[in-house]
């Protein structure tokens, strides 16, 4: 199992809004879905996703409601709006950019 590393800052905004990009998921779901994907290496802790869902939800970037998960518990369920759906496309580009250079100057140097 690969060991987990930390997330680069500013980063979990953008993992969190592709993560609901295609359907609503819960908190829980979410955390999971990024650890899954990035082969366990990225772990989202609930300290750090809670603060998270509710500054996105407070920009505008994505809304809740309540609604049954998948053991029929109560949980609330995050979608993107279609401000969310535009800053993803933003913060996608930035990090495509970013990971350019970085690359750039790794081969570089």
């Amino acid at each position: 199992m690969p060991t987990s590393v930390e997330l680069l800052q500013g980063t979990l905004d953008m993992l969190i809004l592709k993560a609901i990009a295609n359907d609503p998921q819960h908190g829980w779901a979410i955390a999971q879905r990024i650890q899954q994907v990035s082969n366990n290496v990225l772990q989202v802790g609930q300290g750090s996703l809670y603060p998270a869902l509710h500054r996105l939800e407070y920009k505008g970037w994505i809304k809740a409601q309540w609604g049954a998960s998948g053991n029929n518990r109560k949980a609330r369920f995050y979608s993107l709006t279609a401000a969310g759906r535009k800053q993803l496309a933003a913060e996608l580009d930035n990090w495509q950019r970013l990971a350019g250079a970085v690359n750039l100057v790794l081969q570089e140097i």
